[in-house]
């Protein structure tokens, strides 16, 4: 029988030799290093970006970032309501090297799929319309792909601080700029230990053509199917990342300043929903992993229990209470002194444990240091996030975001319909400029 001193000895170890672990990790991670003679040029590159406004402060920003790297061209792929605003936007900004094209229903996947054809160089990279670039991003993310063995590599992101915040935009964007150190910091730690990573974020990420316009890729990637009853067409990401440790292509992260990309957050309550859209992407692609692919168990164990597990196994206030709960119990019988100083060194451990990883956070800006407790309460305030993204799904609608729902309906279709709503990935029309 397992005694309560037993059960906290395992819970706190299961719990904290990853975080242990990874602190190490993610000291010793060093990213793939530039060759001295690289094959690859920003010439083999094309950037696709997909829109819902094809026009814009932000996108003119995105796209000018973008163009300072010299790629071979970027494809802005929006929607057919948006497309005039999106062909003046390049004539009046002088983008030569930006070409249009459109699809009839805002939906990332199907914009993906519009431009892969279109593409005419060996690497493509997918960016978000609110990402900015350094100049030297592409020779770091081209170093992997040097290898043949790799099909995807990934960026550092940092987030855009805003200028001037208010009080609320500064709280909310605290909290998106640790969710941005908190994925650096897995991504960095697991691709040292098993060539692993939560998912090649779809913000910036560059991956080989040829796989992109392999038949059985364009079939599953547009045929995607949730639980059996559902063709889901969001979590693009999570569903390339899977597609190439299932096909056993190495995937790459550049953690390094030059291949840092910075991008936007809500900075306001609309960030709960983005919390919310970002949970059950995981818990979707996760239990796909975990239980239906379950390639990650051989090819990625670590990755596995640092990050997969974690979908279904961390909750942070429930772990907190559980583990103080199973030290009174088990230190019932020590002398006061003893109990008090084992309570203090608990405690001070799940303290330390809160901030360990967003170290570098902190350093680079001290005075966010005041808003730990907000980091700490919304750490236990995002278990109900947590819980609830998991009831609920079926539901892919972005909330945080104008325009972005108008079509959510295309997201997840009931396999019933999938053959019906399929055609549309087809109808869509490409421009050159």
């Amino acid at each position: 029988m397992f005694s309560c001193h037993h059960v906290f000895i395992l819970l706190f170890l299961y719990r904290y030799v990853r975080l242990a672990v990874n602190l190490v990790a993610f000291c010793l991670h060093r990213p793939i290093p530039l060759p001295e003679n690289p094959r690859l040029t920003s010439q083999d590159v094309t950037v696709v970006i997909p829109s819902l406004q094809g026009d814009g402060g932000e996108l003119w920003e995105t796209i000018r970032s973008i163009l300072a790297t010299e790629p071979h061209e970027i494809i802005l792929v929006t929607v057919e309501a948006q497309e005039q605003r999106a062909r003046k936007m390049a004539k009046e900004s002088n983008f030569s090297k930006v070409r249009i094209c459109s699809v009839s229903q805002p939906n990332k996947r199907r914009q993906m799929v519009r431009a892969i054809p279109e593409v005419r160089t060996e690497i493509t990279i997918f960016a978000d319309d609110d990402v900015t670039w350094p100049s030297t991003l592409l020779p770091w993310m081209l170093a992997p792909l040097e290898d043949e063995q790799y099909g995807g590599v990934g960026t550092n992101q940092r987030l855009r601080r805003a200028e001037r915040p208010n009080l609320q935009q500064r709280i909310w964007g605290y909290l998106g700029a640790l969710y941005l150190e908190r994925r650096n910091f897995d991504c960095a730690s697991c691709m040292f230990i098993d060539g692993g990573l939560p998912c090649l974020s779809g913000r910036t990420v560059a991956y080989r053509t040829s796989i992109l316009r392999d038949d059985s890729f364009t079939y599953q990637f547009t045929h995607e199917e949730w639980l059996g009853q559902y063709q889901l067409n969001a979590d693009d990401d999570n569903f390339i990342t899977r597609w190439l440790i299932s096909h056993g292509k190495k995937i790459s992260y550049q953690h390094h300043k030059q291949a840092e990309v910075l991008t936007t957050l809500e900075d306001n309550p609309k960030f709960l929903k983005q919390c919310l859209r970002w949970s059950r992407s995981n818990w979707r692609s996760n239990i796909t992993s975990m239980f239906c692919d379950g390639h990650i168990w051989t090819c990625q164990p670590w990755s596995a229990y640092a990050v997969y597990l974690t979908t279904v196994s961390h909750w942070a206030i429930l772990w907190d209470s559980l583990l103080i709960y199973l030290y009174f119990d088990m230190a019932g019988s020590w002398p006061r002194e003893s109990q008090e100083l084992g309570l203090a060194v608990l405690g001070s451990w799940i303290f330390l444990s809160k901030f360990l990883k967003l170290l570098g956070h902190y350093i680079r800006y001290p005075i966010d240091f005041l808003l730990l407790p907000v980091s700490i309460l919304f750490g236990y305030f995002h278990g109900l996030i947590k819980g609830y993204a998991m009831l609920s799904l079926n539901v892919t609608a972005w909330g945080s975001r104008e325009g972005a729902d108008d079509d959510d309906a295309y997201r997840m279709i009931r396999v019933s319909q999938k053959h019906q709503e399929a055609l549309e990935f087809r109808n869509a029309v490409c421009y050159t400029q």
